[in-house]
């Protein structure tokens, strides 16, 4: 071979070399973004369910605070069981006549 082959076959052995070198180098940085990526979508799934048990959690205390009497409410029924009692008492003592 002469200089001028020899200087061609090192330098396309130079960009082999080079070429490769940046192959890995992309590949391990391809590996690292995967592997980020399992671990975000892993974070993300636990966000997800955190978000739906709370949002249970919410409806759930939404219905509750619905059906929980205040204490007016409490009162005024108490008032009304009273004056339906009273009545009745006014009714046995008239039929006791």
């Amino acid at each position: 071979m002469n200089d001028s082959s020899s200087h061609i076959v090192d330098n396309i052995k130079q960009k082999v070399q080079t070429l490769v070198f940046m192959y890995e180098r992309e590949k391990q940085e391809n590996d690292r973004l995967k592997a980020q990526v399992v671990q975000l979508e892993a974070k993300l799934k636990a966000k997800e369910q955190t978000c739906a048990e709370l949002e249970e959690r919410y409806s759930r205390l939404k219905i509750a605070k619905a059906l929980k009497a205040s204490d007016a409410d409490v009162h005024e029924a108490k008032i009304k069981v009273n004056r339906i009692v009273r009545e009745i008492d006014r009714c046995i003592a008239l039929l006791n006549k």
